[in-house]
């Protein structure tokens, strides 16, 4: 016998079973983004992870003013119970775990998916086919208002639409995950793992507090509450530092929920989380190198078996470039079937136990987030720190010293500011054929599909639904019934929300700018920009004024943040006013200022309609002579023509120092003013 054979072991050896596979997925319309699923899931993905557009998001219909350009951009648009319907056709929702990433108009979609679910089993009691149901709602909307944006009510009607939530499902879904306290987004926005640890930890505990604050769940249930709240967390590149987070996050969790909350069930204090690895660190310079990042993202949320996620997603190598590609997801679903099926990595038990520095490093994060979470607490909690600014301001000021390691070259981005060098990339030598675009007819098929629903349904069963919805919504009867009645009656997404808008009105988070630190100490490229902005002031007989504005429903407000910080560094007087502004509200706003330059952030790929709209009623109101600087994921075929439509300079992930690009703004405002 060889002694290569004799070295075989004498059995398999018995493995864990591994994560749910997902792909974060959906865009341009329902069908589309059913054959989508249905492709990946032949491919072997084991769960269904939803995105759904904008609009849908925040509770708008495809007809409203606000939803223009962004309809299908982002994700799928569901504007009725007709649309869900589609969205899951072929797929049996009673054999399938479904993530919705949804946040305030959760409890709406959860109810259209629970009716078509009904649907899909005539031959079943609606509390049968609830029972079956699995999945996950995200409904964190306390991160929403942190780093999102797609919030819509107050955050005290908001928690208390999250409680209906968790007590509906505990008692009618229990296999259903209500709401995924989401770290994820907060890394995005500049967290560090002490911030994403105890801000979310911080979430958790406001929303637990509420539930049982409402009464709804009593306290032989309540450890059943705990037992289904999941955690969504983002992993980044320094994969033992993610690694020891996670291990911190469980140490945590089993913390907090046998003290604070008495819970004796260890299953029930376990920390359960799905990730989707860091976005953010993804590079338009040579992305391929994004592979490796995925690679080294995902090692850290699966290495240790005691901290391992039970559902994993993976962005594509493109992703900074544009929307996916089929072919391009399925390469980040085999990076998982290879690590899950090929390796021996389930095969063993936590490989990071007994290990002096991993122990020492999940120590100190345990210590400084409980630091942290003191803190938060101390001002009244999640919710009160949000209301205060207190959070918000922590992120922007981490954001803007992360970004500023990177642009002094402290931290290195291979590919980005180092190792620039690089040879031809065939996969980026035909750009625009390296992204699927989103169907440009998407936003008139919607209104199409709009239109026809409406002129279908019972107009009376449909007000009459709505009517009991605003009057449940007026005392404390959980509103989940009154929801499911306006779904099963044919009420649309915009009316739903635009009901609860009249009873809970609407609300504008804190920026976080104003209280923001920004680049500690200015080096020579920061100063001589300074020097520029103040002499081209004075020529100018004034300060030199930047609006920055964010038209659409883009609620992704970082990289607005981090140039609205920088330009105050640079020593312009700053304008920003947050989210979700009309073009109108845009230009009034400049008029009213008397700003020397318009600075536009777009990421959801609407720009090629926004940007228009602004350049357009700026002519229509005298100032076309005001610059216009654009940021955002934008292609540069549609760069070049903003450019011939009169846009002055366009920005895109690629141009990482924001110092240049304050300095590229000066010189775009001294262009427009004739100045040499």
């Amino acid at each position: 016998m060889s002694a290569e054979l004799s070295s075989t072991p004498a059995q398999n050896p018995v493995k864990d079973r591994p994560w749910v596979m997902r792909t974060y997925a959906g865009h341009s319309s329902a069908v589309e983004s059913n054959k989508l699923y249905r492709g990946n899931l032949a491919k072997g993905q084991t769960g269904l992870s939803v995105a759904f557009d904008l609009p849908t998001q925040t509770g708008y219909d495809p007809d409203s003013p606000l939803a223009r350009g962004e309809v299908g951009k982002v994700g799928v648009p569901i504007q009725h119970l007709g649309e869900m319907r589609k969205l899951f056709a072929d797929i049996p929702l009673t054999e399938m775990n479904t993530s919705m990433t949804i946040n305030a108009t959760a409890m709406w979609l959860l109810a259209m998916y629970q009716v078509t679910a009904e649907e899909q089993n005539p031959g079943m009691a609606p509390e049968e086919v609830a029972a079956q149901l699995a999945g996950t709602t995200q409904n964190d909307i306390i991160k929403e208002y942190l780093s999102r944006g797609t919030y819509v009510f107050p955050p005290q009607a908001s928690l208390r639409l999250i409680s209906d939530m968790i007590a509906y499902t505990v008692h009618q879904i229990p296999k259903w995950n209500p709401i995924n306290i989401c770290s994820y987004h907060l890394q995005e926005a500049g967290a560090t793992p002490t911030q994403e640890l105890a801000y979310a930890l911080t979430t958790a505990i406001a929303v637990l507090d509420a539930v049982k604050n409402a009464g709804q769940v009593d306290e032989a249930d309540f450890e059943k509450v705990v037992g289904r709240i999941s955690f969504f967390v983002n992993a980044g590149v320094r994969f033992i530092e993610e690694t020891c987070k996670m291990r911190a996050f469980v140490q945590l969790w089993d913390e907090i929920t046998a003290e604070r909350y008495g819970v004796k069930d260890p299953k029930m204090r376990r920390f359960r989380y799905g990730v989707q690895v860091n976005s953010l660190g993804l590079t338009e310079a040579q992305p391929e190198n994004n592979v490796q990042r995925i690679v080294l993202e995902m090692l850290g949320v699966t290495l240790s078996k005691n901290a391992r996620a039970r559902a994993v997603q993976l962005p594509a190598w493109n992703e900074a470039l544009g929307l996916p590609r089929p072919w391009d997801q399925q390469w980040s679903l085999r990076l998982q079937q290879v690590l899950a099926f090929e390796s021996d990595l389930l095969e063993y038990e936590d490989i990071f136990d007994g290990s002096h520095v991993i122990e020492a490093k999940v120590a100190q994060l345990v210590a400084d987030a409980k630091a942290e979470m003191d803190r938060v607490q101390a001002m009244g909690g999640a919710v009160a720190a949000v209301e205060a600014g207190y959070m918000k301001s922590e992120l922007v000021s981490s954001h803007a010293t992360r970004r500023a390691r990177i642009e002094n070259g402290t931290d290195i981005v291979v590919g980005v500011n180092k190792f620039e060098t690089t040879a031809e990339s065939p996969l980026t030598a035909d750009l625009d054929g390296a992204i699927q675009t989103a169907d440009p007819a998407a936003e008139a098929t919607a209104i199409a599909s709009l239109n026809a629903w409406k002129a279908e349904r019972d107009q009376a069963a449909v007000d009459e639904a709505l009517a009991t919805l605003a009057a449940t919504a007026k005392t404390d009867e959980n509103l989940m019934a009154a929801t499911l009645a306006a779904a099963r009656a044919g009420a649309t997404t915009g009316e739903w929300a635009g009901t609860l808008r009249e009873v809970f009105g609407e609300f504008r988070a804190p920026t976080g700018v104003a209280g923001a630190v920004g680049v500690a100490e200015a080096g020579a490229e920061l100063t001589a920009v300074r020097e520029r902005v103040k002499a081209t002031g004075e020529e100018l007989n004034g300060r030199l004024r930047l609006l920055v504005g964010k038209p659409g429903l883009d609620g992704h407000s970082n990289g607005a943040e981090q140039v609205a910080v920088r330009a105050r560094d640079a020593g312009f007087e700053v304008i920003y006013q947050g989210i979700r502004l009309t073009p109108e509200q845009i230009v009034a706003a400049a008029i009213a200022e008397d700003v020397h330059c318009i600075g536009l952030s777009i990421l959801s790929g609407s720009h090629m309609e926004l940007v228009p709209d602004v350049l357009d009623l700026m002519k229509e109101k005298g100032i076309a002579d005001i610059p216009v600087i654009v940021g955002g994921i934008i292609p540069d075929s549609d760069g070049r023509k903003l450019v011939e439509q009169g846009v002055a300079m366009v920005f895109t992930p690629k141009d990482f120092s924001l110092t240049q690009a304050m300095d590229g703004i000066v010189t775009a405002i001294r262009s427009a003013n004739g100045l040499a």
